[in-house]
């Protein structure tokens, strides 16, 4: 199944979709973006989603032309014509959508004056889960030199459209054979993975790296605080050194399109008892139990 993708209110299909080469998206990666998935053919968590693209763009001074209202709309629209047609295929799909505002159209020149509005993007595809396996047995990770950025140059809270950072880091880990990458901040502290947010577990209590460390605040992240709550597993923000990753009885990582993915080994190195741990599994039971909420 294909994409089905929105440009500025034309919706195509992926092969038809085109943004103009002058956009500054493209010749500077000025814009920000989201990424959600559905349940039940609704997207999870969409207020929070909102809430932080709106607080990217103010980031980089850069206009939301819509409403959280009307773009849910929008997104309704897009989604409709993807399972339009997909006909039969298309039951019981659930969807990735990813939302992308840019600086718009203008002149080569970095004068934010030379775009007069924004451009938006919609692409809705299939929602892709990690396999069974990641979650019953667990995944590999590495943990690269490549630095996250420096809160002073790109911030990590922008949900920005520059992710060659990310890329770089990701694509090494792959090479590896990781799933996911680890990343550092510039002091060295253990800051986020690559498209996905970490938690340590010690002694039956979870932490993750706090803002200041140089990381995205994760919608999934924030949730699982919650989750934790509920379930009764301690969560606290914490800073982290490799050797906490090396200590810890389990790992996880987080992300809207994951969820909660156990991690069982770290570089050469297993993780606990190299299988997925109580916390984790209760954690993500607890996760799945308040999907209705989220809707």
């Amino acid at each position: 199944m294909g994409s089905t993708i929105y440009v500025n209110g034309r919706i195509t299909g992926e092969s038809e979709a085109v943004v103009p080469v002058l956009d500054h998206g493209f010749l500077y990666g000025e814009g920000v973006y989201e990424v959600m998935r559905t349940y039940r053919r609704t997207p999870f968590l969409y207020g929070r989603h909102m809430a932080r693209m709106r607080r990217s763009a103010a980031m980089i001074d850069l206009e939301v032309p819509f409403t959280d209202e009307y773009l849910l709309g929008e997104i309704g629209k897009t989604a409709d014509r993807f399972y339009q047609g997909q006909g039969p295929e298309g039951d019981g799909v659930e969807l990735y959508i990813r939302v992308l505002l840019t600086r718009g159209v203008g002149a080569i020149t970095y004068d934010t004056r030379s775009c007069p509005a924004p451009t938006v993007v919609i692409i809705v595809k299939p929602q892709v889960d990690p396999p069974p396996e990641a979650y019953d047995e667990g995944v590999k990770v590495i943990l690269v030199p490549i630095v996250r950025n420096h809160p002073g140059s790109v911030n990590p809270l922008i949900k920005s459209n520059n992710l060659l950072n990310n890329a770089l880091a990701w694509q090494q880990a792959r090479r590896q054979g990781g799933f996911e990458a680890i990343m550092r901040n510039y002091r060295g502290e253990i800051s986020e993975c690559s498209q996905s947010n970490l938690f340590v577990v010690k002694d039956g209590q979870a932490a993750t790296p706090p803002l200041e460390a140089g990381l995205l605040a994760g919608i999934t992240r924030e949730f699982v605080f919650e989750c934790g709550q509920s379930a009764g597993v301690p969560i606290r923000e914490a800073t982290l050194l490799d050797a906490d990753l090396f200590d810890a009885d389990e790992l996880f990582l987080t992300s809207t399109t994951r969820e909660i993915v156990p991690i069982v080994q770290v570089d050469d190195r297993k993780v606990g008892t190299g299988r997925p741990g109580p916390v984790t599994r209760t954690l993500l039971a607890e996760f799945r139990r308040r999907i209705p909420e989220g809707l």
